[in-house]
């Protein structure tokens, strides 16, 4: 599963590449949020962080395109999710292993993470993809552990989300349409794919069929773009939503400068917070679950 990280890593990290305009002196939410060739590190002044520069190269063009490959906060933190998730199962893999070897269940981490994997493995991806669903096993299992662990990335202090980046999560949506067509082409083969986007009922009448081909082949076309739109939205918009409102909360203090409001609207952040860890679990399990969903259709699209 491991030597699928990269892969992905790479794709959402060069559709992450542009950061958002530079934000202002003031401190506010759209800034915290943001996209940005800075990095927070943490201060015993106030505003208790400081920012430093990531290095900028000079961009590349090609043909009229222009590539600028400077490293930016969420690229940096999904160069990190992918090794810690890597390490994570280097780890996993290897205890397991021993443990195993040994005659005995493995025990602690190890013996939790092999039971997310199997539980994600048995009850989601094979029952969803169909039979003979092995070989996309690997691919979402670590569809679902990258996103779950960016997600738990951006609720630690001085972090970012880049799951919270509407160009990263795009991008995985990207690479889930790829692999939901490309399996749809390899299960039902050139006429029956085909069949996907030009659909003639059986028994139709020849007069018919031209009318019925200009109708669908739209809808057809619309609905395979609105799978990875959905999956893309969903995820950005989800883990958005929450940072938003811990940050408000959090600004009426400001706002107000009350100890009462202070109190009041730490204790709803908090309550904010346990709600967006429950949420980061939530949208890496959906976002794998409909992605095995879209492949087990398209591999059975009759």
């Amino acid at each position: 599963m491991t030597r699928l990280v990269p892969m992905l890593g790479m794709v959402a990290l060069v559709a992450a590449q542009q950061p958002a305009a530079p934000g202002r002196n003031e401190i506010d939410i759209v800034h915290h949020l943001a996209n940005s060739h800075t990095l927070e590190i943490p201060s015993f002044r106030p505003p208790y962080y400081k920012e430093v520069e990531l290095p900028q190269f000079t961009p590349f063009r090609v043909g009229r395109l222009v590539i600028d490959l400077s490293p930016t906060r969420h690229v940096v933190f999904l160069v990190l999710a992918a090794v810690l998730v890597g390490l994570v199962f280097l780890y996993t893999s290897r205890a397991v292993a021993r443990a195993h070897a040994q005659g005995r269940p493995p025990r602690g981490f190890p013996a939790a993470m092999e039971a997310m994997a199997l539980y994600i493995r048995q009850e989601v991806i094979l029952p969803n993809v169909g039979p003979h669903g092995e070989g996309y096993v690997n691919y979402l299992l670590t569809v679902f552990f990258f996103i779950l662990t960016c997600n738990l990335l951006g609720l630690l202090p001085w972090s970012a989300t880049p799951t919270a980046n509407i160009a990263v999560t795009g991008a995985m949506a990207f690479v889930s349409l790829a692999v939901i067509e490309i399996s749809g082409m390899r299960a039902l083969g050139v006429k029956g794919y085909l069949g996907t986007i030009f659909y003639l009922p059986p028994g139709l009448p020849a007069a018919l069929k031209p009318a019925m081909l200009v109708i669908m082949t739209p809808i057809e076309i619309i609905g395979k773009l609105a799978k990875p739109f959905a999956l893309a939205v969903r995820l950005f918009a989800n883990m958005t939503a929450g940072h938003v409102v811990v940050l408000a909360l959090i600004g009426l203090t400001f706002f107000f400068q009350s100890y009462l409001v202070g109190v009041a609207a730490s204790l709803m952040a908090t309550g904010i917070m346990l709600l967006e860890l429950f949420v980061a679990f939530l949208q890496a399990f959906v976002f794998t679950l409909l992605t095995s969903v879209f492949i087990g259709l398209m591999r059975a699209e009759h």
